[in-house]
């Protein structure tokens, strides 16, 4: 269990098998990359599954999460003590720098989401510093996406590098054929493309016009379109159409698609799966007539979709097929894709097609035309052209009794017995949303049977009995396992994926595997010819491509005995071949030997969510860990740097937090730097050419930064495109300086005495104040400061000692008249102050 490799494709059950061997107190293992820094609140969920899940099966040593609430001095004590623990890779890279860590205790690390660990994030930080300091214990790394490897030059050895792993192992599994049935839509509604180009024009968007960047958007409306089409209701896809052709109205934005040909016939064809208009009452009247004119009665059609009576099919034949079994009714698990087709499906097997396409129907579109005839009466009567009557737009169908319905109408009442939360799904969010899915979920009194259950998870559950049916979305779950979850507790003897996802369908596979000898029956409803179908096939495809990309890539790989770093002859281990901390000879000079102290950088504890300090440890520099009040980066005794990411830079604009900063760091260095750093994928500009305004806004970051520089002469601005060039530029400002004192860069605070020369001999208010006067600036402030010890003294002065003192007439006729003549006050603004 000593070796290090990489395995590719995995379940939770195999990171499960290595947890169980070592909980215990012999072993300390470390649980790397389980989740991501912005969601670190996943940790507790994930280790909450590990920890419940080795409780069963009588492991008395439980994973453990060692978080910022545990204090420094005690976390040795927790990695002492042994076991699994879940911690983050910021804690680790902070103790493994401070020695606060016992590395040579460590029996071996654990790493999930093996793709992800690249040469400059936080995890390949720890595992080099583990590496450096523990030459005996193992690696292991995890993946269960095989795509992940498929793009890239060499890009399996790549990771395989960063996480010192020598051997791969591949777990390929490929589908069987799988007999299915396809649904096809009645109407023939246009079916659009998305072409994802926005992941390629992000590092040139700020070079593209209004007219590129517009189809660009079309694009992103015309997919979410397509995906309204096969994953919701006929109601729903219409309302959609219709909200974005008011929005064309009302906002005046010209969107090219609207105007084809094809755009008339998908409204046509939308709004005929919807409702029809009579023939005979098509025809209207033209002039002051029309406007007296009734509105014509709609015939609804409420198309029901093709899924929801494969669905009805499907649970009767699931009915059918319990009631004859021998055994206890199996229980069913419904997947869909997200959380609104998950309450629309509890309501359509509750309550069935009609009463739900009836309630979404009059709750969007019948409210929006009732409030356009409300309107009409209003305009009507004041201009006086008589009261309209209230128009009545005739009854509603009467529920038409679904016959698949009524077959099932024997059977005990299906009824919902827990909700648990919402979450709208990001494109639905985007666009909007009927707004009745509170009413869809709400549950009716009288008719719930509790049922003791434990489903975890912050997403729709629509739990229904006889058999158990528990329906639960395949996205926007923030529980990773939440799936996992239902399966192991609900044991489902049937799977209805209505959205087919092919990760759900490897889960459902080890879940088979690891029961033996129990029935489980998969149902896909896809719709066939349809990009639904086509999607689920290239993600087949694509997978089967990744696994004999792979297994041609491991037949040729050239991997170093030396890859694992368990010995020093590893050049990955050496920081650009030469550590900082390493006297070395430099050059002569006078025959003697000079040698070259260690090169450091204090840096603030808060900076190791970013990248920056491994790759500054990679290139030779010492790292001191400390708390910083002012700067982010200390690099010499007089150089302090501020760094600041686009969208932290824009925040720290609008609340004025930057223009503190500033003034801190300018007050007590002599070398005041703001560091504006930008992601290497996203465009190395603040703003497009054609976004730039000619007068100043208080809304532009242009003229914030511009004001910024003017209250600030001294403060450099460095503008970098990726954490790697602000390392090659820290190094470079360092050569040639002295080394920064951590004690001393940790004692500056607001209170502090250790403050730049300008602090240092005179009072920050008055200097301050001296510098924003007309007439004064970097060039001749000093002269006044040795002519005269206050501001009172230097109003004394006459205009030609100024001329003497600042060198320049003009200079001093502006600060002589600023500090002497009287402001012109409006005589209004005069007598409201007399009185």
């Amino acid at each position: 269990m000593k070796d290090s490799f990489l395995i590719s494709f995995w379940q939770f059950g195999d990171l499960l098998q290595f947890m169980r061997v070592y909980s215990e107190q012999g072993s300390l293992v470390l649980l790397l990359n389980t989740t991501t820094p912005e969601h670190f609140f996943l940790i507790f969920l994930s280790q909450e599954y590990f920890t419940e899940q080795l409780r069963v099966e009588g492991v008395t040593h439980l994973p453990r999460t060692v978080t910022s609430d545990v204090q420094s001095a005690e976390r040795y004590n927790v990695y002492t003590e042994g076991g699994v623990l879940f911690v983050t890779s910021r804690i680790l890279v902070v103790d493994f720098l401070t020695d606060r860590i016992p590395a040579h205790l460590i029996s071996g690390i654990l790493v999930d989401r093996a793709p992800k660990i690249i040469e400059s994030c936080q995890e390949a930080f720890t595992l080099l510093l583990f590496r450096q300091k523990n030459k005996t214990g193992f690696i292991k790394a995890f993946t269960d996406k095989a795509t992940a490897f498929s793009s890239g030059f060499c890009q399996v050895e790549r990771v395989m590098r960063n996480l010192f792993v020598k051997k791969l192992y591949l777990w390929p599994r490929y589908d069987e054929l799988i007999p299915w049935q396809t649904f096809h839509l009645t109407h023939c509604i246009l079916l659009i493309k998305y072409l994802t180009i926005r992941h390629c024009l992000d590092p040139l968007w700020h070079q593209l016009g209004a007219k590129t960047k517009a189809l660009v958007q079309d694009l992103k409306v015309l997919r979410v379109l397509l995906l309204y089409l096969t994953q919701y209701d006929c109601v729903t896809f219409f309302d959609l159409l219709e909200s974005l052709r008011s929005s064309q109205k009302n906002f005046g934005s010209n969107s090219g698609w609207l105007f084809l040909d094809s755009s008339t016939s998908m409204f046509v064809n939308a709004r005929s799966r919807v409702f029809r208009v009579p023939e005979s009452k098509k025809k209207l009247k033209v002039g002051a007539e029309a406007e007296k004119q009734k509105p014509t009665s709609r015939e609804l059609v409420l198309e029901k979709s093709p899924k929801w009576e494969a669905l009805t099919e499907v649970l009767e034949e699931i009915e059918r097929e319990n009631k004859s079994s021998q055994h206890e009714p199996g229980r069913v698990l419904i997947c869909a894709s997200d959380d609104r087709t998950c309450a629309q499906l509890q309501q359509r097997i509750k309550h069935g097609s009609d009463w739900l396409l009836n309630r979404l129907y009059t709750r969007t579109i019948g409210k929006r035309d009732s409030a356009a005839v409300a309107a009409l009466e209003l305009d009507l009567d004041k201009r006086g052209k008589g009261r309209v009557k209230k128009v009545s737009k005739g009854k509603e169908p009467a529920q038409k009794k679904n016959t698949k319905t009524t077959k099932t109408k024997s059977r005990p009442s299906l009824t919902l017995t827990q909700m648990v939360g919402k979450q709208e799904t990001g494109e639905a969010a985007v666009m909007g949303s009927s707004g009745d899915e509170d009413e869809l979920m709400e549950e009716h009194e009288g008719e719930e049977e509790q049922l003791k259950l434990d489903l975890s998870s912050d997403d729709y559950y629509g739990v229904l009995k006889e058999p158990l049916t528990v329906i639960h979305p395949l996205k926007g779950c923030t529980d990773p396992h939440s799936l996992t979850r239902v399966l192991h507790e609900v044991e489902p003897s049937f799977v209805v994926l209505y959205d087919a996802e092919l990760s759900f369908v490897r889960q459902l596979e080890i879940y088979k595997a690891n029961r033996p000898g129990k029935t489980l029956r998969v149902y896909f409803l896809i719709y066939g010819g349809s990009t639904e179908e086509q999607k689920y096939l290239t993600a087949l495809s694509k997978e089967k491509k990744a696994f004999e990309h792979l297994i041609r890539e491991k037949a040729t790989m050239v991997i170093p005995e030396e890859r694992e770093g368990r010995e020093d002859t590893n050049l990955d281990l050496a920081r650009n071949l030469e550590p900082a901390n390493a006297t070395t000879n430099t050059r002569k000079a006078g025959g003697q030997e000079q040698s070259r102290e260690p090169s450091r950088v204090i840096v603030d504890m808060r900076e190791f969510r970013s990248e920056l300090p491994s790759l500054l440890h990679r290139r030779g520099l010492d790292i001191d860990l400390v708390t910083l009040e002012v700067g982010d980066y200390i690099l010499t005794p007089d150089t302090c740097v501020e760094r600041k990411s686009v969208s932290d830079l824009i925040g720290s604009l609008q609340s004025g937090r930057l223009y503190t900063q500033c003034l801190s760091m300018t007050r007590y260095y002599r070398k005041a730097v703001l560091l504006i750093e930008f992601d290497p994928p996203k465009p190395f500009s603040l703003m497009a050419w054609s976004d730039f305004r000619h007068e100043i806004s208080s809304n532009d970051v242009s003229s914030k930064l511009t004001l910024l520089t003017l209250h600030f002469p001294c403060l450099r601005i460095l503008w970098c495109p990726s954490p790697h060039a602000t390392a090659e530029l820290f190094l470079e400002l360092k050569q040639g300086q002295p080394e920064p004192d951590a004690s001393a860069a940790q004692a500056v605070t607001a209170e502090s005495d250790l403050v730049a020369e300008s602090t240092d001999l005179y009072n920050p208010g008055p200097y301050d104040f001296l510098l924003k006067m007309p007439g004064v600036n970097m060039k001749n402030y000093r002269a006044l400061i040795k002519n005269a010890d206050s501001l009172a003294d230097l109003a004394k002065l006459s205009q030609n000692k100024l001329a003497e003192i600042l060198g320049n007439a003009n200079n001093a006729k502006l600060l002589y008249e600023f500090l002497h003549n009287v402001a012109d006050v409006p005589a209004s603004v005069q007598k409201t102050k007399q009185t």
